[in-house]
């Protein structure tokens, strides 16, 4: 499924399971919230702090894309063709970025 589909699949869930979008605000909070749950598993299965029991069922897979149902929302309630924005940034990405990474001595 491309970013366009997905959109439109969003649009559709909403318009058939929920009442309307939530607003902006209320889904920008809600996208925070879902960031933290990815932060926590991050943290904890593959950073530093201890997994708790309760954390080890977590499906890292199930909370990103929570977050991208989110950011989903925002664009389409926002009236931006997100797959078209990506394309731009991916472009814009490989023009000003081809060459740094690979100067970069810390990542060799």
């Amino acid at each position: 499924m491309n970013i366009e589909n997905a959109q439109t699949a969003v649009d559709e869930w909403i318009r058939n399971h929920g009442v309307r979008y939530f607003n902006e605000l209320t889904n920008m909070a809600q996208l925070t919230e879902e960031v933290g749950e990815v932060a926590r598993i991050i943290a904890r299965r593959y950073g530093e702090q201890s997994e708790k029991e309760s954390d080890k069922t977590k499906d890292l897979g199930e909370e990103l894309a929570d977050v991208l149902f989110v950011v989903l929302c925002l664009a389409n309630q926002t009236g931006i063709d997100l797959q078209e924005a990506f394309d731009r940034k991916l472009q814009l990405k490989a023009e000003r970025d081809h060459d740094r990474h690979q100067r970069n001595k810390k990542l060799k």
